[in-house]
């Protein structure tokens, strides 16, 4: 099906790549940037203000067929905030309700809205999460995101707006921000990390074109509307074994230093970093069965062209 697309956070990291995904001759698709002022980067913007109203009072294009919500608070700015729910609830539930409310309005058939897998809770033991798990989100950001679930599916209820909700896990790919891109400077680097022995845990990942896939699928699929799907590579990876990985596509060994996991959790502990330890030592897992069978879609990029891609310079 062909139309319009509004992409929020259209400068960001994921933001991007949509862009350029749409862009491409024979999608069918004119994307339109949603950013929070007009600059004249893209072919076709629209401001849609600072993230705390987004979308708010701003009249969006004409003829759109669907939007893709990126944007989004990942961070509290102050870490003295006295209340960083609300700091997250402002941008991602009020701004999120905001947006889809005139999407509706506006006539917009379908409603992408891009969630955490958060969501689902931070950690795996016995089994991998799956979209029928019933939320658990344990931080401030990961709350936000499962109130504006909510409000949407209300929404839809309300005006017949199709809305497709996704939950990724970490993201990574060229130039990705965050925890993975330290990894890999680190590695890149030839930094010795401890990490040698954290080999029995497993962590589900998503590379960029992965998660742009299925964002795209998602805009036109029949059997997409009213579903939550997660996403992911279909491979999961020991901590020592994604930087071994990332050091095969680096073609540089990466040093790794086989400290005990319990040295590791109680350093973590006394210096105040439970949640680093967390990301790097235990298990996150996501079944994506629900969403192979559900729109016959399979991830295109294996983890180690994923991995390559991202080392691009």
């Amino acid at each position: 099906m062909n139309g319009r697309v509004l992409v929020t956070g259209a400068s960001g990291f994921v933001g991007r790549a949509v862009m350029a995904r749409l862009a491409e001759e024979g999608s069918g698709r004119a994307p339109v940037a949603g950013v929070r002022r007009a600059a004249g980067v893209f072919r076709e913007e629209c401001g849609l203000g600072p993230l705390e109203a987004f979308g708010a009072g701003v009249a969006l294009p004409e003829g759109l067929d669907a939007v893709v919500h990126l944007a989004g608070r990942a961070h509290v700015p102050d870490e003295s905030e006295a209340d960083p729910l609300e700091v997250f609830r402002r941008v991602n539930v009020e701004g999120t309700l905001n947006l889809a409310r005139q999407a509706a309005q506006a006539g917009v058939r379908r409603f992408v809205f891009v969630s955490s897998v958060g969501v689902n809770g931070n950690v795996t033991s016995a089994r991998a999460f799956t979209e029928r798990d019933v939320p658990a989100p344990q931080e401030p950001y990961a709350v936000s995101k499962y109130e504006a679930e909510q409000g949407l599916w209300e929404l839809a209820a309300e005006t017949g707006m199709e809305v497709v909700v996704i939950r990724p896990p970490l993201v990574y790919g060229p130039g990705a921000p965050g925890n993975f891109g330290r990894l890999l400077r680190w590695v890149q680097r030839g930094v010795p990390l401890p990490l040698g022995a954290v080999s029995r845990n497993r962590r589900s990942l998503v590379a960029l074109d992965n998660l742009v896939d299925l964002l795209v699928t998602c805009l036109d699929h029949p059997a997409a509307a009213g579903e939550t799907f997660l996403v992911a590579d279909g491979e999961d990876v020991s901590t020592a074994g994604l930087l071994r990985r990332v050091g095969d596509a680096l073609d540089r060994p990466a040093r790794l230093l086989p400290v005990p996991v319990w040295v590791l959790r109680a350093g973590a502990v006394a210096l105040g970093r439970r949640e680093m330890a967390r990301r790097l030592l235990d298990s996150l897992q996501v079944d994506i069965s629900h969403t192979r069978e559900t729109l016959g879609w399979e991830p295109p990029v294996s983890l180690d062209e994923g991995l390559r891609r991202a080392v691009v310079p």
